[in-house]
This record gives C-alpha cells, structure tokens and sequence, in this order.
C-alpha cells in the first residue's frame, strides 16, 4: 500500500494539507493524484478483460440459444451487462450479463408473451430493481437459506440440461422439463450423426481442457475452455463439409426491440417479479462470492472495497432497463466470468467495462466469423453448463448443515412446476423444517454411579421450558448434576430457567457442571456474584475498580482458583507436552509490557508459540551503548542461537507511555532508572525530527499526532538496533532469519504491518492486516 505524503515542513503532520490527497488504489479506478487524467487503464485490467470477453462471448450465443430468443439479444446482453452495469455497479470486478440462472424464466416468457413484450418485461424488472435498490433492501436477498439458492441453480441446470440435450441430438427442444423427459425415447430414435458429432467434440474439449497434464497443458489454458471447444467444433463442421443448423445474426437494422404487454396484468406483474427476484439474488451472492475471492488474493498493495450490494443491486437494474430497451436478454451477475475476471489479475471496474466493449466490436466485425457456429456446439457448451450447476459440492454441504429435504423439494419444484413456483414452495418447506427444529427438543433424566446426567437434544426455547423444569426437579438436592446441551439456541427463558435452579441446587449443596455433547465442559450460565476479571469473558463495559473488594482472599489467588477450575484441566494435556519437549517458538516478540497489551490475544497464539520479550518502549539497546540492559541483549542471543527462531518482530502500539515521556521530559535532571532506560529511545526521536529521513507512514492516512508518528518511528529504529547484534546479522547474512515490524492501535483493534523499511531508502509503510489475514510482511534488510 503506498500513501502519498505531503510536503516535508518543521512540524508533524496533524492532517493533510489543502491540495494534497492520499494516493491509493482503489476498485473504482487506478492510482491517480496530482494533475493526472484519472481514467488511465492498468495492464492488468487490460488482459483480463480478454480473457472474460473470451468466455463470454460463447456463453452469451448460447444462453440466447436455450432462451429461444434472437441471437444478437445474447450479445447486446452481454456489452450492456459490462459496460453499464460494470461502470455503475458496486461490485467492481463482478462480471455481469445473461446468466443460465434466468434462461428458464427467459424461456417460458418468451413463449407465453413473446420476444418483444419479454424485452419490455425486462424493462420493467430493471425498474423495480432500482426500486428495491433505494429502500436499501439488498442484504435482506442474503437471508434466503443457501440451499433454497442452490436448489433453485441446481433445478435450473437439470431443465437446461434436459433442454440442449435435444439440440445436441439434432432435434428441438419441448416447451417444458417433463415433455422434453417424454420427447427424450423419440429423439434418442432419430439420432443426426452430424450434431452428434460436432457435440461430443465440444463437450469432450470442455471437460478435457482443464485437465491437460504439463507445461503445454499451462500454455492451453490461457485459452478458455468455451472458447476452444467452440473454435474446434467450428472447424471441425467447416473442414467436414457437415450442414449443420449455424448461428444466423440478422442485420442489425432489423434487430427487434420491446413493446408493451398485451397479456393479462397479473400474469405481466408475475413475469417481472420472477426476473426481479432471480436476478437479483443471483447477483447479490455472485457479488459476495466475488468478495471472497478478493480476500484469499495475495496482493498487499491493491486496495479494492468490498462490494456495495444497494449499489451493485443499482446496477444491475440500470443495466436490465437499457439491455431491455435495447432488444437484449434480462442481466445478472455472473459467477464464472467474475471468477475468471479475479483470477486474471483485474484491479479495476475498467477490466469489465473494456469486456463490454470487445463485445461490441465483435458482434459488428466478427458476424461473418460467428456465422460459422454450428448451433450443436454452443447447445453442447450450455448443456455441460446446465449439468454443472449440479453442484456435488453444494450438496455435500446442505447434507452436512441438514437441510437436504429443502434442496431436493426447491430443485423439484423448479423442474417441475417453474422458478418462482419452486422457490416459494422450497421458502415455505424450509420454514416449516425451521419450526420443526424450533419446537423438536429431546430432554431425558439418567442417573449413574451417584451422577445424574440431564440431556437435552435441540433448541431450548420456552416451548421445552415446561419438560426442562420437570426433569431438572427429579435431580435430588445435593446430588451430582451434569447438564447436557445438544444445541445452537437458547432463549431467555430457557436461560433463566437454567440459572435459577443452579442456584437453588448450588445452595441445597449440590454441584452443577454444563457440558457440550462430546462431553467437553462449557462456561455455566452468569450469575450476578461473579467478580470481575474472569478470565476468558466478554471484556464489555470492563471497569475493575468497581469490583468489591474481598477480605477473605487475595486477587490473584481468585485468579488461581479459577483457572484451576476452569481452564486447567482443558490445558493440561498440552502443557504437559510442551513440558516435555521443550520450548520450540517459531518467533522472537518483543514488545512493550503496557497492560493493555495482550500478545496472545492480537497473534492469535497460544503456549509455546512465542518467545516473548517485554520492556517499556518495545526498546532494542545497542550493543556497547553506555547504561545498556544485557537482558534484552540476552533474549536476542537466546532466541537466535539456542532456540533457533525463525523471525523476530518488533511490535510497537498506540499510547505509548515511554514514547510519550521521549517527547515530553526535558533532558538533563536527576537521571533514574527511568530516564536512563529512555536513552535506548532518543535514536527514535532523532530519526523522527531529522529531515532527511521520510516520515513512517500508517495506511490510508497519517498519523494522528506526533506520538503516533514516533511509536511508528520507534519501531523502524529498534529495527536498525536490533540488526546491530552479532547473532542476528550472522543469521541475516545466512538468509534462516526474518525481522517483522508491527503496530497495534488498541482504540481501532487494528494490526498494522511494516511493509518496508528500507535503511538505503529510508522509508516505512504500515499495511493494515484484513481479517483473512495471516501471515507477516517481510522486513527488508
């Protein structure tokens, strides 16, 4: 991440100055600042829209095929799909166009209303989708169960699948799923060897594409998989002379656009809620999917936001109102070529759009190109898409989460009555399975060798509250009672329940301990004379001054106590392993013993991980400095030489007192320990006030005050020092050890990274680290 500084003055930076912007890269666009053009189009974007117009192009003939509407609309789908939505949408590298998911919906309208009413349609939908884009409804599509949404893909896939496949036998497909199932024995009779055969050579270089083993398999695959299956079958039909049914684009000028529905309203209403809400939800979880994407690239200085679903939703409605006037198929998100347009490196909106343009110009240059298309091939293309939309994946996660009826009954539905029709029965079948979780709690009573055991098995709601109570009462007071909860929900008064009678029983003088399934213990149910500080609690409103004090013990003997009781003897196993190989950390932490501080919690690690070093200032003395502390130089030596770390960070954080006390005490005076121990920092101080040193920089913004630009400066400096010791320059030199520079800014909860600290440059950038994150940034050495 790189950030744009303003120019050097006396005095530390407490906000930028008029005329001068933080240079970034964004999603929106490329890097831009000062009197530069802002529309400039990185390489990146440049081939990888290549690539995705290379995938779309086929894709959009043949969905125009499945559809039954004129193949131009295909096109014209596509170059608004990527040109509008693309430039107006919230989600910058989703790819948008006509998608398989709609080709059903499409298909039905076109054959009930006819094409050009389906365009006006399509306009309306777009409408509505702006609608819905201003009352900022977009997150609530999410809230659709994942398997209503893959079985409504999945009964899609099968109905297009069922579709082509008479294409791709040579024949015509029927108006619907089940008259094509009835069709399928006459067709199999009257087989056309020429579209057979042009089909399974598509179908086999599709599959096969992917898998092409070697070095001449990574140079192929540059070239998408429709496109090559479409280029092969399309010169196998040209050298074999085969007469084939071929792609005819009409001219232009005759191209036809919408007209006004002339059905029954409702029906006309129907229509357009079905593409609405399709496209919609289709897009919306395209738009997240692309986000995921995003997060597993290893791109630390590209800057893309998530995605803005009221935006993207926008959109997606502007995109359908224009590809509706203008004669094209309704528009969604499109899951594979938004993958495919992360995958080839696109950092902007501009990949999309450009993929929007090459369709334009295609689809006036190429007809005569794009003529020679046997329609077998692209049927073939789409039918292996159909099938692929079958997801085995997603059906072994809908089993794992128990929610296969509801995927089976929505792909059914869809297959067999419609989209719309299909996904309200596969709404209603999973909310009726909800209730049926909701209100289906097993609770049983068992006692064994002195112990009674309660389980319960479900949710706990106040419908189980009444069975709860009764077999909590058959526990005799002052006996041994382990709870049992088998669940992911528990409501109020279940919780109070619960509590209610622990106390009872606890004062009665017996013993309750709660336990998950696998019989592992969890945290009992909070009771008011809980004192503060317990550990591994919620730290919300945490004030321990306001605990009350006791007499009759110590604080740190509470502490004990408690983690005696609670957290040995889920530790013990492992502390004894540890106890008996030895230490082994895989890094060096030194940082400041500020309280606030918690290494384990910030680096998520637990014992044995890190070898930590704590000293106020996170300070690294000098070797041979006057009043040095050889315990730090100790540490350094031991972690280097005997414990054979591989890395060492330095960690330094927001409020640091000592960096505080470095600005403000004035020197000379009586020189205690204190203010000897701050000599180790004056370097820091030094480097930060020279001007031929660059200020640290923190990302996206300056530091907030000078103490925060000399916490980031500390941390580069001790850097420096800490390559001066003798083991860690040997271990530098050898290449076996990295040097890692951090910032934690405890108000954000925010990791920063040091991402350069070049002592030839002398500059330094914190990144900030994204959730996904996990791994340190190279320091330079």
């Amino acid at each position: 991440m790189s950030a744009c500084v303003p120019t050097r003055t006396d005095e530390l930076p407490r906000k930028t100055r008029k005329g001068h912007k933080p240079r970034q890269t964004r999603g929106d666009g490329p890097p831009s600042g000062g009197g530069q053009s802002r529309f400039r189009i990185a390489g990146s974007d440049l081939s990888a829209s290549v690539a995705v117009f290379l995938i779309a192009l086929p894709l959009s003939l043949g969905i125009a095929l499945a559809t039954g509407a004129p193949l131009q609309a295909g096109l014209v789908a596509a170059a608004v799909g990527g040109i509008v939505a693309g430039r107006f949408g919230g989600a910058p590298l989703q790819v948008s166009g006509p998608a398989a998911g709609l080709t059903v919906v499409t298909a039905d309208l076109i054959q009930q209303y006819g094409w050009r009413v389906t365009c006006a349609i399509t306009v309306l939908a777009g409408f509505a989708q702006l609608g819905l884009a201003a009352l900022r409804v977009a997150r609530s599509a999410l809230a659709v169960s994942p398997a209503i949404v893959h079985g409504m893909l999945a009964g899609i896939g099968v109905t297009i699948a069922l579709a082509q496949l008479h294409i791709v036998l040579g024949g015509t497909p029927q108006s619907s799923a089940i008259d094509n199932v009835r069709a399928l024995p006459a067709q199999l009779a009257q087989l056309q060897p020429a579209a057979i055969s042009v089909s399974a050579l598509t179908v086999a270089v599709v599959l096969a594409w992917p898998r092409i083993p070697g070095a001449a398999g990574r140079i192929v695959r540059t070239i998408p998989a429709a496109l090559a299956a479409v280029g092969a079958a399309t010169t196998l039909a040209v050298v074999a002379a085969l007469h084939l049914p071929r792609v005819d684009l009409p001219s232009w000028s005759s191209h036809a656009l919408p007209a006004l529905p002339d059905g029954p309203v409702l029906g006309v209403i129907a229509a357009v809620l079905t593409i609405t809400l399709v496209g919609s939800v289709e897009s919306l979880l395209s738009a997240v999917a692309v986000d995921k994407l995003l997060a597993g690239r290893k791109e630390p200085d590209i800057r893309i936001p998530r995605a803005d679903l009221d935006r993207e939703l926008a959109g997606q409605g502007a995109a359908n109102v224009v590809s509706g006037a203008l004669g094209g198929l309704p528009i969604t998100g499109v899951a594979v070529r938004s993958s495919a347009n992360v995958s080839a490196g696109a950092v902007s909106r501009h990949s999309t759009m450009l993929h929007g343009l090459w369709i334009v110009l295609a689809a006036l240059l190429l007809v005569p190109v794009l003529d020679l298309i046997p329609l077998a091939a692209l049927a073939a293309l789409v039918m292996v898409v159909g099938v692929q939309m079958v997801s085995i994946t997603h059906m072994r996660t809908v089993r794992r989460n128990r929610e296969m009826l509801v995927y089976a009954v929505t792909l059914a539905s869809v297959v067999l009555t419609g989209v719309l029709e299909g996904v309200v029965i596969g709404v209603a079948v999973a909310v009726a399975v909800a209730l049926h979780r909701l209100t289906r709690t097993r609770i049983t009573e068992e006692e064994h060798e002195g112990i009674h055991r309660v389980r319960v098995r479900g949710q706990l709601t106040f419908l189980a509250v009444p069975r709860l109570s009764r077999a909590l009462n058959h526990v005799p007071a002052g006996a041994q009672c382990v709870v049992e909860l088998d669940g992911s929900f528990m409501d109020h008064a279940a919780y109070e329940a619960l509590h209610d009678w622990q106390s009872s029983h606890v004062r009665q003088g017996g013993t309750v301990e709660f336990t998950g399934r696998a019989g592992g213990r969890i945290s009992e149910p909070a009771s008011e004379t809980h004192g503060c500080c317990r550990p591994w609690t919620p730290w919300r409103n945490h004030h321990c001054e306001d605990r009350v004090q006791r007499t009759d013990t110590h604080q740190l003997a509470d502490g004990l106590s408690s983690f005696q009781r609670d957290t040995a003897p889920l530790v013990r196993d492992e502390l004894a392993r540890l106890e008996r190989e030895g230490q082994r950390p895989s890094q060096l932490f030194l940082t400041c013993s500020d309280s606030r501080l918690v290494t384990s919690m910030i680096t998520a690690s637990g014992p044995g991980d890190l070898f930590t070093v704590r000293n106020m200032g996170n300070l690294v003395p000098l070797p041979g400095a006057e009043n040095r502390d050889d315990s730090v130089a100790a540490a350094i030596e031991y972690a280097v030489d005997v414990l054979q770390v591989g890395s060492i960070t330095i960690c330094g954080h927001s409020g640091c007192s000592a960096m505080e006390a470095l600005l403000t005490t004035p020197p000379g005076g009586a020189q205690t320990p204190w203010k000897r121990w701050l000599r180790h920092g004056r370097p820091s101080l030094e480097r930060m006030r020279s001007r031929h040193r660059s200020w640290a920089r923190i990302a996206g913004r300056l530091p907030t005050d000078a103490i925060e630009q000399l916490c980031l400066t500390n941390v580069v400096q001790q850097l420096d020092h800490l390559r001066a010791h003798d083991s860690v320059a040997r271990r530098l030199a050898e290449g076996t050890l990295e040097l890692h520079g951090m910032y934690f800014h405890g108000g954000e909860a925010q990791a920063y990274l040091l991402a350069s600290s070049d002592e030839h440059t002398f500059d330094a950038v914190f990144t900030r680290v994204a959730p996904a994150s996990s791994a340190l940034v190279k320091v330079q050495a």
